[in-house]
């Protein structure tokens, strides 16, 4: 398989994500483009962060659109999503909804919290697939797939019977500030992620989900399960996914050198390269927390 290694970079990169309410004109139209072809209601950070990058940006999209629109990129995500779910029961995370119950949480607000984080369940494996194939280009990987694809027709995408609200940490009280900083001191992150902000929108749900996987975030377990899906994720986009798009490493490395310094550019894909494993399996380990216990 394609050697490359999961790399944090030091020191963490600047990252300038254009978030999607100060965007107009083509950048919008470029983000609800990107919504639309991952039917996913949301832009990641991981995109907003290249979109600061404007050809870079513009020369990825074009060639990743026919690509995640495809069938096979649907099956991949799909598959990934399936082997992180199975890895991250065998943690058996503590299940949560008794306690949540204890505190009054109704059956409808049990399945909101379940609905939203089912939307992130199935939006991050495109997001992972897509920074995973991203970092590969940059550091001179050439995909393997034809250029031959079948159309995915219909939907994949995730219900949710309300729009995500997202806690920012301006409408946060005290102890979810607190605990939005323990976060990033125990990720290694410089911001919270999307996931997380939308999830503290019910704090008391979020605090007990956070102290229960706080303790398993780094253990070698863990660490264990990101270093699996990092790899199938890279054997996904190096020997898997086809090319539609004609994506080649030289023409995005030219497209970011008119935009920055390269090396600017190649560490903020591996930072975003890096944490998504643990991302996907940090909500994978919230979605088990809620499967009812037998």
């Amino acid at each position: 398989m394609t050697e490359l290694p999961r790399l944090l970079p030091h020191p963490i990169p600047a990252l300038h994500p254009l978030a999607e309410y100060a965007v107009d004109g083509r950048r919008k139209a470029q983000y609800e483009d990107m919504k639309h072809a991952l039917q996913v209601p949301w832009m990641g950070v991981v995109t907003m962060a290249y979109a600061h990058y404007p050809n870079f940006f513009d020369t990825l999209w074009q060639g990743l659109k026919p690509l995640v629109q495809s069938a096979l990129f649907v099956e991949q995500a799909q598959a990934l999503r399936r082997f992180t779910e199975d890895a991250v029961a065998a943690l058996a995370p503590p299940p949560l909804q008794p306690r949540l119950q204890a505190l009054g949480y109704a059956p409808r607000e049990l399945a909101q919290v379940g609905e939203t984080i089912e939307v992130f369940s199935h939006g991050n494996f495109p997001y992972l697939l897509i920074a995973t194939l991203t970092r590969f280009l940059l550091e001179g990987g050439r995909m393997q797939g034809s250029g031959e694809v079948l159309p995915f027709t219909g939907r994949h995408t995730a219900h949710a019977s309300a729009p995500l609200v997202l806690m920012e940490p301006h409408h946060a009280d005290a102890p979810t500030r607190a605990l939005y900083e323990d976060l990033k001191a125990t990720l290694g992150l410089p911001f919270v992620n999307t996931d997380y902000r939308a999830l503290a929108r019910w704090p008391s749900y979020f605090a007990l989900a956070w102290a229960d996987l706080r303790p398993v975030v780094r253990s070698a377990a863990h660490e264990a399960i990101c270093a699996a899906v990092h790899a199938q994720a890279l054997q996904t986009v190096s020997r898997i996914l086809p090319n539609p798009g004609g994506l080649d490493s030289a023409r995005l490395l030219e497209a970011a050198t008119r935009d920055a310094p390269v090396a600017e550019v190649v560490q903020m894909a591996r930072l975003f390269q890096w944490l998504l494993p643990g991302l996907v399996t940090n909500v994978a380990f919230f979605r088990q927390q809620l499967i009812p216990s037998t």
